[in-house]
């Protein structure tokens, strides 16, 4: 099955060169997300994605898209899904251009399509435990009292978008992201402030991550079905579950690149038995 199937042509985030960056990430919902850009002749130019924007280039605010662009890979109607998968983990981005033969724009094709697609799989009617038994790094956890200059070193560690927030009983509290961070992160630094204590502007890097962490937060044990977060991941239009024990304390977290890394290791495998159901048997 090829990259046509999850083609996508409408409600595409388009943008042009002059537009300030601010302007445009306002557009957007996660560090996965991306603003297509097009000039004037309606030209594919790249990509306004936050991750390159801001949390791997620092550029400010009041820049204008077209010195913040980001080229991602360009891919055909005709390469196949795990190529698609693959193209979707290595840039991080959950958004990528699909192009024609003479490199034309035609459409883009998005992670949650796929995710779509992995439902009618039966591979992937499995536990989540068999998804988290792949997962190389352990849980990333930071606390809601900690500083935000303490989970941006964090962050930088680890590359990781999101981190798990426990309270001081490791109870699971809310999920931070960089992009809950990333409109301060913009800020010249002699502006970023948080309001006033006692008269005195609080500095936005001394900040409580609870002052920035969602607390919403979907949960599921590594004994429910794949199928089941890929179901919330949809519907609710996140991009990661957490993954509790028997206490509800947070055990490990499941994303949509996990999912996708889960695709491509069924895709190699089927690829590299393949050949051995193909051998042609001499007659008896």
């Amino acid at each position: 099955m090829s990259a046509q199937k999850i083609l996508k042509t409408e409600n595409i985030i388009k943008i042009y060169p002059d537009e300030l960056l601010e302007s445009a990430l306002k557009k957007l919902s996660s560090s996965h997300d991306a603003a297509f850009v097009f000039d004037e002749k309606d030209n594919f130019l790249g990509v306004i994605n936050p991750y390159y924007c801001v949390i791997k280039s620092s550029f400010p605010a009041n820049t204008k898209v077209i010195n913040c662009l980001f080229h991602p890979q360009k891919l055909k109607m005709s390469d196949t899904l795990v190529k698609v998968a693959e193209a979707l983990i290595n840039s991080k981005v959950h958004y990528l251009p699909i192009v024609d033969e003479r490199d034309k724009f035609i459409g883009i094709i998005s992670a949650r399509r796929l995710l779509k697609f992995f439902l009618e799989d039966e591979r992937f009617k499995i536990k989540i435990n068999e998804v988290l038994k792949l997962k190389k790094r352990p849980l990333s956890i930071v606390k809601e009292d900690d500083s935000v200059a303490f989970v941006l070193k964090n962050f930088q560690k680890t590359h990781y978008s999101k981190l798990v927030v426990v309270d001081r009983d490791f109870k699971l509290k809310g999920l931070l992201s960089y992009f809950d961070l990333i409109y301060y992160l913009m800020m010249p630094k002699h502006k970023a402030h948080m309001g006033e204590r006692n008269g005195v502007k609080i500095n936005f890097y001394r900040q409580q991550v609870k002052n920035f962490m969602k607390t919403y937060v979907l949960t599921l044990t590594e004994n429910d079905p794949l199928t089941k977060a890929i179901d919330l991941i949809l519907d609710k239009k996140i991009g990661s579950v957490v993954i509790i024990n028997e206490e509800k304390k947070p055990k490990q977290i499941v994303t949509t690149r996990d999912i996708l890394s889960f695709f491509v290791k069924k895709e190699k495998e089927k690829l590299r038995f393949l050949p051995q159901f193909l051998k042609i048997r001499p007659f008896a």
